[in-house]
């Protein structure tokens, strides 16, 4: 990179500026403020940022504000930015104060400096295009910062809400192949009762599908923006012409149903918006961590576990012992959901330190709420692609389980009473021998009564398993020369 500078000022004094920086003065004191992280915005924040200065320059034409050959540049070098370019030129870190001004001003500057460029003139020559008098033309980052925010969560959250989608129909297709799988169900690690695997999907794929709904629905929140509020929500500076067309270009532009806040004071200073956001996707977290930590224990084993299913096997699990494999993608998803919760914690803290008219922290809020959005949409991709589409049912071990327990016991109950139903489980549990030769062997049910009372389709379906068997069997009338004494 070349050495020459140039020189630029601002009310705090100059400073040199690499000749062939986009960014100015104020991104230069930006850097020398926050080298906290060694972040950089967000993409899509770089790309909402440059939509909404585009939409500004529009309105601002509109509204006879601004020259139309200056916002026909502005809206140039934004349209590069939208398309990818000049994002190295995004660098202020997104840990910073001033509730996102470093990095309006770091926006200002670059798309000025572009534009500056396709008017025929050089790199800091302000006099052509001003990054505030006109880039940031009837703005505040106020109003720019949070609605950028909001764009860009939209973007994020619409592949994560598909992803949701895609994740409850891969479920919904192991609930179809495991439909026939009688197993044992456990409650509290301990047997319970007999479902089928498919059951245990379905229940899974349930949860997901609320997930799904829950995201989908709260985009409604997010389209409502306070673009034309200006530094407080009230519009000072903002010509009534600009404000009522600022709103329509940006959804144009971004389509994605944007609306104009009916209380813009609303919008600028508070953000439970975005706790709310965030909350939902800490329930989808927590949903993840579920499914996986329940992937990883019916898969346990493959000889000393549980073993009922078998994950697809993706790479070597041991440095020391041969042949291992570990269950690594339901790791990698418990982690993400993890660190999902945790940026939760980030982004309600942040959201209630704000103060009376604005919320300083927004930064925060917005660099954790783009780290859920991205970490659960890349988990919950994986995890389908590379883990659910690929489990298999080990059928002979879960009927080898379910026969060994003494969960059918709660099927025979309404039979043979509770008290003979827990001798039975009792003697299972001491002898290891199965329920079905106790019960035989004691004289409590026939084979035939058993092999109805114990069908899969009997004991996973509500009611009485066998109930109607048995009741014909009660009212069967006693045979020839056996009447009552």
């Amino acid at each position: 990179m070349s050495t020459r500078t140039r020189i630029e000022h601002d009310l705090l004094g100059e400073r040199e500026v690499p000749a062939e920086a986009y960014y100015g003065i104020h991104t230069v004191r930006a850097l020398e403020n926050f080298p906290v992280s060694g972040l950089r915005p967000h993409p899509e924040l770089i790309r909402a940022l440059a939509e909404v200065k585009r939409a500004a320059a529009q309105a601002n034409r509109k509204a006879g504000l601004l020259e139309p050959e200056k916002a026909q540049a502005i809206v140039a070098a934004c349209d590069e930015i939208r398309a990818g370019a000049l994002h190295e030129w995004f660098v202020v870190d997104p840990f910073q104060g001033g509730a996102g001004t470093s990095t309006n001003m770091n926006a200002n500057e670059v798309i000025a400096n572009r534009a500056i460029e396709m008017l025929g003139g050089k790199k800091g020559g302000y006099d052509l295009i001003h990054p505030n008098d006109h880039v940031n033309m009837s703005q505040s980052t106020n109003d720019v910062y949070p609605t950028a925010v909001r764009v860009a969560a939209l973007r994020l959250l619409q592949p994560l809400v598909q992803g949701m989608s895609d994740l409850q129909g891969a479920l919904q297709a192991k609930e179809a192949e495991f439909a026939g799988v009688l197993k044992i169900g456990r409650t509290e690690t301990q047997d319970a009762v007999p479902v089928t695997l498919g059951q245990e999907f379905a229940a899974w794929a349930q949860a997901v599908q609320r997930d799904w709904w829950r995201l989908w629905k709260v985009e409604e929140r997010l389209r409502q923006v306070n673009l034309g509020g200006t530094a407080v929500g009230t519009g000072l500076n903002a010509d009534r012409r600009y404000v009522h067309s600022v709103v329509e270009y940006l959804a144009e532009a971004t389509g994605l149903g944007l609306a104009r806040a009916e209380n813009m004071m609303d919008v600028t200073q508070n953000c439970d918006v975005f706790v709310e956001v965030s909350g939902l996707l800490k329930a989808a977290a927590v949903n993840l961590a579920k499914l996986a930590a329940d992937l990883r224990l019916l898969s346990s084993g493959p000889r000393a576990g549980i073993g009922e299913i078998h994950l697809p096997e993706l790479q070597a699990g041991s440095s020391i012992m041969p042949g291992k494999v570990n269950p690594v993608m339901t790791e990698m998803a418990t982690q993400v959901a993890y660190q999902v919760m945790a940026a939760d914690l980030a982004i309600t803290l942040a959201a209630q330190a704000g103060q009376l008219e604005l919320n300083a922290f927004l930064p925060q809020i917005a660099w954790n709420l783009f780290l859920q959005l991205d970490l659960l949409r890349s988990a919950i991709e994986l995890m389908r692609e590379r883990c659910i589409q690929g489990i298999t049912a080990d059928e002979a071990r879960c009927a080898e389980l379910l026969e060994r327990s003494f969960g059918q016991v709660t099927a025979l109950a309404p039979h043979i009473g509770y008290q003979a139903a827990s001798e039975v489980a009792r003697e299972a549990y001491t002898t290891g021998r199965p329920v079905r030769e106790i019960v035989l062997a004691r004289g409590l049910l026939t084979t035939e009564e058993l092999a109805v009372v114990l069908s899969p389709f009997e004991m996973t379906k509500p009611g009485i398993a066998g109930e109607k068997v048995m009741k014909a069997r009660n009212q069967v009338p006693p045979a020839q020369g056996q009447g009552s004494q």
